[in-house]
């Protein structure tokens, strides 16, 4: 059952309530100030995603390695964004589509449902909007952006913006996320490409040293694993390649 919102949470004295959908689907509504993270980030996204022919945005579901289940996503721009998140060993949790905020803006009723909730190690929560580069400067747009941060600011939770990153950067974790899951690899030779890697600087310099033990198509997929998952911290300032720096994690 849905709880009533309190006159304790309020942005500048007026109620902001906060409503998600549990696991089994049910929907809940409550305080801003009650709402309990974990089940936002155990539960599905609050709008329904619907496919169809002609949609003028591309959405559907990546296997985030970090939670290990399926995050949705409602554009590319979007999926590109939960990359990053699963490739930051910061953070712990992610749900997308995570609640609809409801509230007063001055003479205004808002209702707004955030991109995606992240959970970071350090307890920290992180709100995210995503939007295209063109959209970011539109009025209504910063002004949605400007009631979302009051209202996560009085929860105490960081609100960040999103319109891209760093093309190289971004493309190549797109290409390591391929490697993200441990099960499809020949995890078996993981040992011997570390224990090489710590003598080692470049990707090559590993492929190099294994090729009379293991040929590159088997080394290069392990050696990619080792970097998303962060025993190897790489120069992902430019294209992956043999020439690739990268330092070893101790």
């Amino acid at each position: 059952m849905g709880r009533r919102p309190s006159r304790e949470d309020t942005t500048e004295g007026r109620t902001v309530s906060v409503r998600y959908r549990q696991a089994d689907g049910q929907l809940v509504e409550t305080d801003l100030d009650r709402l309990v993270v974990a089940e936002v980030t155990g539960g599905l996204p609050v709008r329904d995603f619907r496919w169809y022919k002609g949609r003028r945005h591309y959405s559907g579901w990546y296997y985030a390695a970090t939670i290990g289940r399926l995050v949705a996503y409602e554009s590319l721009l979007e999926l590109a964004r939960i990359l990053l998140a699963d490739f930051d060993p910061g953070v712990v949790e992610i749900a997308s589509q995570p609640f609809q905020l409801t509230g007063r803006d001055g003479d205004r009723l808002r209702r707004h449902v955030p991109d995606l909730l992240l959970v970071h190690a350090d307890g920290l929560v992180t709100v995210v909007d995503v939007k295209a580069p063109s959209r970011m400067k539109d009025p209504k747009v910063t002004a949605q952006f400007a009631w979302t941060h009051h209202v996560c600011a009085r929860r105490g939770w960081a609100y960040e913006t999103w319109s891209g990153g760093d093309p190289v950067m971004v493309e190549n974790v797109r290409f390591l996320a391929g490697f993200r899951r441990p099960e499809l690899l020949e995890t078996k030779d993981m040992p011997t490409v570390l224990a090489t890697a710590q003598g080692q600087s470049t990707i090559g310099g590993i492929e190099a040293v294994l090729a009379d033990q293991m040929p590159q198509e088997a080394v290069r997929p392990l050696v990619l694993h080792l970097i998303w998952s962060g025993a190897l911290v790489a120069d992902l300032r430019r294209p992956l390649g043999s020439a690739t720096t990268f330092e070893v994690v101790s």
